[in-house]
């Protein structure tokens, strides 16, 4: 597998971005933003993350998908290794992920990979979504905020 940053002539995996994100609109917002990479198998995307500056020293993953026939095979883990890396690389010191309280997949992931949770954004996605969202059978609302120091 081959992760790379995305060439500003390619086409961005915009299906992809909304697997895990399904706000158009705040997608298109931090595509303008942040720095996109993807993960490749034999010329197939197959992993997509978006790294976004949001303070001085400070980067946020906000989003991170991998297409669903390739669930459960380790590329998620792959990929936040590599935002980490990247992260290291560039210089930052701290770098936050935001997860929904009902996606516990991610919330497990993100831990297995040495965040801890910083805090809860009561009501995130009840504010910032037009459509309910519904993961593992509870309702997603609150953002749960996780961070960790390079």
């Amino acid at each position: 597998m081959n992760i790379r940053k995305i060439k500003s002539t390619e086409n961005t995996p915009k299906e992809l971005l909304l697997l895990a994100d399904p706000s158009e609109d705040i997608v298109n917002d931090y595509m303008d933003r942040g720095m996109c990479y993807i993960a490749e198998e034999k010329d197939e995307i197959v992993g997509v993350f978006v790294l976004l500056p949001t303070r001085p020293e400070t980067l946020e993953l906000v989003n991170i998908a991998v297409t669903e026939e390739k669930h459960g095979k380790g590329i998620g883990k792959k990929l936040v290794i590599e935002a980490l890396k990247k992260a290291k690389t560039k210089g930052y010191k701290t770098i936050e992920v935001g997860t929904g309280n009902s996606s516990l997949g991610q919330l497990a992931l993100y831990q297995k990979c040495g965040f801890r949770i910083v805090g809860i954004d009561i009501d995130f996605f009840t504010r910032h979504y037009s459509e309910e969202i519904f993961e593992n059978g509870i309702q997603c609302k609150d953002m749960i905020r996780l961070a960790q120091d390079l």
